[in-house]
């Protein structure tokens, strides 16, 4: 991914909250500010890869637009180098520029596959590489090219109808990953502010076994014999453990709903950012 302004920009803001948070070392408020500052600078390179899993969408709406299109032409008689050439002057969104390279590409004299090529390689999509290739063979070897370009625009169709249907249908499995996530966090938060300070508060002295001595005390929780375990560690290790959850939870959820992991990284992204927000917050607030 080459780096563009909005990344720099994110890079030089998270840099200089990252100094404010060496500043502020061994106080409570450190561990807070430097992970904002991770995901400020984590924040410029999700928004790129959201706003080209959105463009890539529209490409593929767009395109079976311009099909549709094509075919309406060329069965009117009009051949397909024509046809192209002749809808260069409409509008198809993120489509536009490469449509008219291409029918400037074919108004110059280039043969129409290389152009579809260089079409398909612009594009840099795998639904419309495949239909690309698909119009230029039907092309190349002559025969009933409309009836092969109704074929190739209703293969796109049922391929974009399925995804519509699996992204709707997924999209109850959606909301129940995040409310289970969200369920995690509680739970975790339960275990960390409330049963493990209960657990500390069982006795002062030694058990029978010596399994478990001097339970509780103002350093921290005392286990396995009298060794103790430092509260900001646990908290430490807690956080950790939803950040972990939470990205791979919403990678997941990408993978379920669009069918890439890539598509999963807004999740990701929102997940862990709650998961942090909630512990972190909830450890400034009880003084963990």
């Amino acid at each position: 991914m080459r780096l563009k302004k909005s990344h720099k920009i994110g890079l030089i803001v998270a840099g200089i909250i990252m100094a404010v948070a060496l500043i502020l070392s061994g106080t409570k408020v450190f561990f807070f500010v430097f992970g904002v500052s991770l995901l400020v600078a984590a924040l410029p390179f999700v928004m790129t890869v959201v706003n080209q899993t959105r463009i890539a969408n529209e490409k593929e709406i767009m395109f079976l637009e311009f099909s549709r299109n094509l075919v309406e032409s060329v069965k009117t008689g009009t051949p397909i180098s024509k046809s192209i050439i002749n809808m260069r002057t409409k509008s198809y969104g993120v489509l536009t520029i490469n449509i008219k390279k291409l029918a400037n590409q074919i108004s110059l004299g280039i043969p129409l596959n290389p152009a579809l090529q260089v079409f398909a390689k612009d594009v840099n999509n795998k639904t419309i590489s495949r239909a690309l290739t698909l119009i230029g063979q039907a092309e190349r070897a002559g025969g009933n090219i409309s009836g092969i370009l109704e074929s190739v625009t209703e293969a796109v169709t049922i391929s974009d109808k399925l995804k519509k249907e699996r992204k709707a249908t997924i999209s109850t499995l959606v909301v129940q990953g995040y409310i289970i996530f969200f369920v995690f966090i509680i739970i975790v938060l339960v275990m960390q502010f409330a049963i493990l300070p209960m657990m500390g508060g069982i006795g002062g002295g030694e058990s029978k076994g010596g399994a478990i001595a001097g339970l509780g005390g103002i350093g921290g929780i005392s286990v396995g014999g009298g060794v103790s375990v430092n509260p900001s560690e646990m908290a430490n290790a807690f956080l950790y453990l939803l950040l972990i959850q939470g990205l791979f939870s919403g990678l997941t959820i990408g993978k379920l709903s669009e069918g890439s992991a890539k598509a999963g990284l807004k999740h990701s992204f929102a997940l862990v950012l709650s998961s942090f927000l909630i512990s972190a917050g909830a450890n400034l607030i009880w003084g963990v």
